[in-house]
């Protein structure tokens, strides 16, 4: 098992390489006979009744503002098939290495032998950058194996764990699926032909094992259609695991399918048909919510919109046919034993594009293309428009559609929140090489954008919080109080029009953000500059890491500061 990064990262990575069915790696925890049908869904906690949306949980301010785009970067050096944010205010962004020479040099004598296998041949390019977003400036990263297609996600500590990807590890596993849990470690499940999933300690492991999920061979149909499968952590420890149509709740460390959802109908939602898929906000202000009782839980609720027909793939790798995507959403209440998807429209169909929380609750789709599917030029239609979805604001009015690029985003794009509340939007490469030509559909894209949405309207300056960084702890335990100091010049801040939200930044790739998750803090009291607030009950609710903590003020958010959760 060898580290995919040099050491000489500013930041520790953490990185492995899983397998198939034949692979051996460590794990954390038994698999336990199943007792699916043994009563157990019985004994599980209640969920808490939902509440109907609060006047401060709308989008508070009014501007016509559809945000506005700004190139920062020409060149970074790689195309981002994958990115992440560090709590050292980095990007990492890093591609297939087989995809020929980048336009990032590695330094002298740091070359690599040639992943192609040829004999005496070198690569000399790197196939990573960390990208300063400060200075919007690049350093390359030697990139020891193939990450093409891997996943990852940030560990307690902040260490970026990448699992997967293609050759040279002891079995390749792609399109696999990896989510951290409540105490820390991570389960990666899924993947090409890998109808299985395993475990990734925090701390090293003598046991290595596989546990087979029959649920992914079941949702695999000619054009697989269930890869890069849509997992999120419940308010109760349980997985939502999503492949194709369907879906189950997972209890991870037994094994047991504690029960299945009913499908979403519409067509396929996964890789190569691409849908998105988010947590949408956890909001710990519930009255009605107590985290000391084992019976109670607060509500999770899953938004998954676009992708395209089951036969898609097929059509456009055959016949060069490029169908429609999906338009549908479906949204549902994971902790309801009653849950039912909830159907909706967006204003035009899109697939291979991403899903991002924001920092006031809001939801944002970007990227992608409303023809086609993911695969080598299987797409077309390029969707310049961003889309924004308030959950908040019931029917036609929670879409809007906002301020277009002219960079098409399609296939391998990637994007990602900021702490300055903005969006970073890099990538796009259809081509199964780097391809800058003219006459390329879609030439290989290096250069990077900057996405301002609507809250960040420059004339709702005097509205918009100024958190004091400094003054914020920079490490909290569970159901810890902290203060959150903060400023805002313009107005009189009351209860009501204040909130403090937590974002868990995640490994994005392929139109999936891994590991995402917003959470409305507990407030406890407002004071003259100051907010008290509650830290989240525990590693369900938040899992271990670092998040970035904002100050919304009516529906306006401040920068953030960097905050490590913890037990």
């Amino acid at each position: 098992m060898k580290p995919k990064f040099s050491t000489a990262t500013l930041f520790p990575i953490f990185l492995l390489l899983l397998g198939t069915a034949a692979a051996r790696l460590p794990f954390i925890g038994n698999l336990l006979p199943d007792f699916s049908n043994s009563g157990l869904g019985n004994l599980l906690p209640q969920p808490v009744p939902d509440q109907p949306p609060s006047q401060t949980e709308r989008l508070d301010y009014e501007t016509a503002f559809t945000g506005d785009w700004e190139l920062i970067s020409q060149d970074c050096g790689v195309s981002a098939m994958h990115l992440a944010i560090t709590y050292q205010n980095k990007a990492v962004m890093f591609d297939s290495t087989v995809t020929g020479p980048s336009h990032a040099p590695l330094p002298p004598n740091n070359c690599r032998p040639d992943p192609t296998g040829e004999t005496n041949i070198l690569d000399c390019w790197a196939h990573a950058v960390e990208f300063d977003l400060q200075t919007y400036t690049f350093r390359p990263l030697k990139v020891l194996t193939d990450p093409w297609c891997s996943s990852g996600g940030f560990a307690a500590d902040g260490t970026l764990v990448n699992t997967g990807g293609w050759k040279d590890g002891v079995a390749a596993v792609r399109y696999a699926t990896q989510q951290i849990l409540g105490d820390g470690s991570f389960i990666v499940l899924g993947g090409r032909r890998a109808f299985n999933y395993e475990f990734v300690p925090a701390e090293k492991s003598k046991s290595t094992r596989l546990y087979d999920l029959p649920f992914l061979l079941e949702t695999t149909d000619r054009e697989e259609n269930n890869l890069y499968p849509f997992i999120h952590l419940s308010t109760d420890g349980n997985l939502f695991v999503f492949a194709n149509n369907r879906a189950i709740l997972l209890q991870p460390k037994t094994g047991v399918i504690l029960r299945e959802f009913p499908p979403l109908p519409g067509g396929s939602r996964n890789y190569p048909a691409s849908g998105m898929s988010a947590l949408l906000p956890i909001d710990l202000n519930d009255q009605n919510s107590n985290p000391t009782k084992r019976t109670t839980l607060f509500p999770a609720h899953v938004l998954i919109c676009g992708g395209a027909p089951s036969n898609s793939f097929h059509l456009a790798d055959a016949y060069k046919t490029y169908v429609p995507g999906l338009k549908s959403c479906g949204r549902i209440t994971i902790t309801d034993p009653l849950a039912q998807w909830e159907l909706e429209n967006m204003p035009a169909p899109r697939t291979i594009a991403d899903m991002l929380v924001l920092p006031n609750g809001d939801v944002l789709i970007i990227n992608g293309a409303m023809l086609g599917c993911a695969g080598w030029d299987f797409a077309r239609e390029p969707a310049l428009a961003p889309l924004l979805y308030m959950p908040a604001v019931t029917g036609s009015g929670r879409w809007r559609e906002l301020a277009s690029t002219w960079i098409p985003r399609m296939y391998h794009a990637s994007s990602a929140v900021l702490p300055d509340a903005a969006i970073l939007v890099a990538g796009s490469n259809t081509n199964p090489s780097y391809n800058f030509s003219e006459e390329a559909l879609f030439p290989t894209e290096l250069r990077v954008e900057k996405f301002r949405p609507p809250y960040l309207d420059p004339d709702m300056d005097a509205e918009r919080p100024r958190i004091d960084a400094e003054k914020v702890k920079k490490e909290v335990g569970y159901k810890e109080s902290f203060e959150v100091a903060f400023t805002v010049p313009g107005a009189v801040v009351e209860m009501t029009n204040v909130k403090v939200t937590m974002y868990a930044p995640p490994f994005t790739t392929h139109g999936y953000s891994m590991n995402q998750r917003l959470l409305v803090l507990r407030v406890e009291e407002l004071g003259m500059g100051r907010i008290m607030v509650t830290a989240p009950p525990s590693g369900d609710i938040a899992p271990p890491g670092w998040y970035m903590l904002f100050v919304v003020h009516m529906g306006l958010p401040s920068e953030a500061a960097w905050v490590r959760v913890h037990g």
